[in-house]
């Protein structure tokens, strides 16, 4: 609460902080809407210092600060960038950043300052915010520690208010006063100081109830109130303002007609400073001044700021001041508003763009231009990663839309907003409706609409309304396929596949994912991955997912960000590289629940499974299904499923996984139908189900073979592998494990190895069955998929031989951050470009690269993948090519 002692403990911190170098940054409540207005504050010692940092973040800072002028820069650039100059200034000498009224920093601001408190490691930077409470909560100081101010005890509130008290306190009023003010310092400060001796000896009653809370902001501004009135316009200047502009504060009194002389008041020291700069003694005596001011004087103030703005050097907070001065509905300001919102987006600000729009909106006169107004705020909110704040935005706009073409992009907006928060119910018909308002005004988004209503009939798993789409599609006549769209391509490859043509659809699918390659286009990759998963092409999803990451950061894109980081962990699962995907999804968290995305991905669960975590999995799943179920996310509850199938199979349970199978195949949907396919054919051979595992490989052959990938290949063959008789299955088994060498699908691979083993051991041929048992051991023992290894192990007793079970201080002797970073240094990555794809400092590189040298015992980074293949078994093709910083595969 307010006054309870936060900025004292910070100005404590500060004191103590001698021999550190102390950066500090005040919220301003009335620069909210300033997209890095506060960043600026902190950053401005050390901008002298850009050059020092890697190209892209060096041009995201100057971008961002109007430096330079270019496009606009991610968020999560801007906080790398940040957090390299931090680290970089801190260096020499340790850094103390302090943040006061942190619930009053801009989003952007926010967003950018707590990205760098959660990344601090090995940096000598430390950060503290003191943030009041306040009813939503602000998600960007998620998951850093909090450490709760409360009142003082009675005993230290007796002695506060004794230590400030005018004269004696009789102890009735005493106890009074610490009851009242539940220990609260400031409070306490002021009644001490406020009550006359009378009042405070008992003798004259005292106020009931007494000022704390809103009735100590109250009794601040009596204070104010007492005042001069040009004093008081002065301070309500400074209240106004962005905090230490002196010169600012005095253009701005003088178009006020008040000279300086109006603060040389001594009443004015327990308020306020003005030198070296201006700044409140505490920010609670700002709020009571600015909230206590009437109407009409925040508009003369803020009038009088704009007008000492200078409209060349900061056009954006000279058109907030006038937003806030303006009496009523005014479209000269509204479209400066419109303005600054442009050059806010450019900047990467889109929240604040969104502000300004809505800003911009409410002074709109005209009903349908303040619509329009609105619909572009809710575009911009969504884009920011504020799918909530985009809903309620487009609810006002949307009844006064006429035009058609705003009609239908609201229409699309709320469909993609549903998708994006996997709030399916709906939402395919949502985007059907928004493809046939578009047809007759322009094919191209007509048919982007339709693609996004297949995508999320199929995220639902509903065939009924998957052939809604498609019939829908054929209906519409948009033209024909000229234009070589990507949409186009997955439209007509989806209804291809429906209709059992999968080598057409391969075709297609693959000239859809060129066109990605060739113009790169944000929307789409997320189906570009999709389709390359349905053909079985582990090797081109993780090329996609990877240019998808870039472009998303590039692009600032921060919901499409967390759905692709998501989808690279689980990529890194069917590589078999597990502690990767645990530290992807552990880094990427926080930003699936700041996008309303579930706040596990599919990975992890994934992860357990193939850990053989019994509970975790089944009490998680169940957790997960109720959750899907909400969303009518019928796609993730049917992966659930699979999840289920990994962990019987490994564990042996071959009835339960069959069952799960089945229930998968009958709903077939995408990516999941296929994968579930070779897990049928495994569990339904060990059931002695032939028919059933004969289905399964009838419909996963067409499929693999019009992919034509290795993945799907090496899958198709060891199917075969498990249906053949004794003179055809070993040739199925060399094959698949050839075709999965080339895949990079680790996990694949060694279950080649475990089933070919365990066949030649059937077949008495102990010395070959165990070096194929002995590396599928080894694979799985590294990457920590338990339940097989232990499957593994069973067949290599069975054969004679006793493997070495590492213990768990030897397989988790790298965390998965540091495993992390191994590998991109195996690669070839620079501490820069490990930086920048792991959102830390270089200097937290250097540390987890000195931890991962000791404990693999090598000097250099050329023999850091030497050694990784040998704690996994696997080879050195097994490793996907970093992305660099500029978007190029390193």
């Amino acid at each position: 609460e307010a006054g309870i002692g936060k900025t004292a403990l910070l100005e404590y911190a500060v004191a103590a902080a001698a021999d550190l170098e102390v950066c500090r940054v005040v919220g301003v409540q009335s620069e909210m809407e300033l997209a890095f207005a506060a960043l600026h504050q902190l950053l401005i010692p050390f901008l002298g210092h850009l050059e020092r940092l890697p190209e892209p973040q060096r041009a995201a800072l100057a971008s961002t600060f109007g430096l330079t002028e270019g496009s606009a820069p991610t968020l999560f650039l801007v906080g790398l960038a940040t957090l390299t100059l931090l680290a970089d200034a801190a260096s020499g000498t340790p850094m103390l950043c302090v943040v006061d009224d942190a619930q009053w920093l801009d989003g952007a601001s926010a967003d950018v300052l707590g990205f760098v408190a959660r990344r601090l490691f090995a940096d000598g930077i430390g950060m503290l915010f003191a943030v009041r409470e306040t009813p939503d909560g602000s998600s960007a100081f998620a998951g850093l520690s909090e450490l709760p101010v409360t009142g003082l005890s009675d005993d230290d509130a007796r002695a506060l208010l004794a230590s400030v008290a005018t004269g004696h306190v009789d102890q009735p009023t005493l106890a009074r006063i610490v009851a009242q003010s539940r220990g609260n310092p400031l409070a306490l400060m002021e009644l001490g100081a406020g009550l006359s001796s009378g009042e405070l000896a008992g003798r004259f009653p005292s106020p009931d109830p007494l000022p704390v809370g809103k009735r100590l902001e109250e009794r601040f501004l009596s204070q104010v109130r007492a005042l001069p009135a040009d004093t008081q316009l002065v301070l309500l200047l400074a209240a106004a303002q962005e905090p230490g502009d002196t010169g600012h504060l005095w253009r701005a009194a003088a178009q006020l007609g008040i000279s300086p002389d109006a603060a040389d008041r001594p009443e004015l020291e327990r308020l306020i400073t003005f030198e070296p700069t201006v700044g409140f003694r505490h920010p609670l005596m700002r709020s009571a001044v600015y909230q206590g001011a009437s109407e009409g004087e925040r508009r003369r103030v803020h009038t009088a700021l704009a007008a000492a703005t200078d409209p060349e050097r900061d056009p954006d907070r000279r058109a907030w001041h006038l937003a806030a001065a303006a009496l009523g509905p005014d479209e000269q300001v509204a479209a400066e508003l419109e303005r600054a919102a442009d050059r806010a987006r450019a900047r990467g600000g889109w929240a604040s763009g969104a502000a300004f729009l809505a800003r911009a909106s409410e002074l709109t006169p005209e009903p349908h231009r303040r619509a329009e107004r609105e619909l572009a705020a809710a575009e911009a909110k969504f884009i920011a990663g504020d799918p909530d704040g985009a809903r309620r935005l487009l609810a006002r706009a949307g009844p006064h839309l006429v035009d058609l073409w705003s009609r239908a992009r609201a229409r699309r907006l709320e469909g993609e907003i549903g998708f994006a928060t996997l709030s399916l119910q709906g939402t395919s018909a949502i985007l059907l409706d928004a493809a046939r308002a578009f047809a007759p005004l322009d094919p191209i988004p007509a048919r982007e609409a339709l693609f996004a209503a297949l995508q999320a009939a199929q995220l639902t798993n509903s065939s009924e309304s998957c052939r809604d789409v498609l019939q829908a599609a054929r209906k519409m006549a948009l033209g024909p396929d000229s234009d070589g769209s990507v949409p186009e391509f997955f439209l007509h490859g989806y209804a291809a596949q429906a209709e059992g043509r999968h080598r057409d659809a391969a075709v297609l699918f693959r000239r859809a994912i060129g066109a990605l390659h060739v113009a790169p286009d944000l929307r789409w990759f997320g189906s570009g991955f999709h389709a390359a998963w349905d053909l079985l092409d582990h090797q081109e999803a993780m090329k996609l997912l990877r240019r998808w990451v870039q472009l998303a950061r590039d692009q600032g894109a921060l919901t499409s960000l967390a759905t692709a980081f998501a989808m690279v962990a689980l990529g890194e699962v069917f590589s078999g590289r597990f502690s990767t995907a645990e530290a992807i999804d552990a880094d990427t968290r926080d930003m699936r629940g700041a996008t309303g995305q579930p706040p596990m991905s599919p990975s992890e669960l994934a992860t357990m499974a193939l850990r053989g975590r019994v509970d975790a999995t089944q009490v998680t799943a169940g957790e997960l299904r109720q959750e899907y179920r909400r969303r009518e996310f019928g796609m993730g509850s049917l992966g659930l499923d699979l999840c289920l199938v990994w962990l019987e199979i490994g564990l042996g349970n071959y009835e339960s996984a069959l069952t799960l199978a089945l229930g998968i195949y009958k709903g077939d949907p995408v990516n999941i139908g296929t994968w579930v396919l070779p897990e049928m054919v495994e569990a339904a051979v060990r059931c002695g189900d032939r028919q059933a595992a004969s289905a399964a490989i009838h419909r996963l052959s067409p499929r693999a073979v019009a992919g034509g990938a290795p993945w799907g290949l090496g899958l198709l063959a060891r199917s075969k592998a498990l249906l053949a008789d004794d003179t055809g299955a070993e040739a199925c088994y060399q094959e698949a494990i050839d075709h999965l060498k080339r895949s990079d699908t680790a996990t694949d691979l060694a279950r080649a190895h475990l089933l070919y083993g365990e066949w030649l051991r059937r077949q008495r041929r102990r010395r070959d069955a165990r070096e194929q048992l002995r590396t599928a051991h080894d694979m799985f023992d590294s990457m920590g998929a338990e339940a097989f290894a232990g499957r593994a192990r069973t067949e290599l007793l069975a054969t004679g031989e006793h493997p070495r079970q590492r213990s768990e201080e030897t397989r988790d002797e790298l965390t998965p951050q540091e495993e992390r970073v191994a590998r991109l240094a195996s690669q070839g990555a620079t501490n820069q470009d490990i930086a920048a794809q792991m959102f830390i400092s270089p200097a937290t590189v250097a540390y987890h690269l000195r931890k991962v040298f000791q404990k693999l015992e090598v000097t250099n980074r050329a023999q850091v993948q030497r050694a990784l293949d040998q704690r996994s078994g696997g080879s050195p093709e097994a490793a996907a090519p970093p992305v660099s910083e500029t978007g190029e595969d390193g």
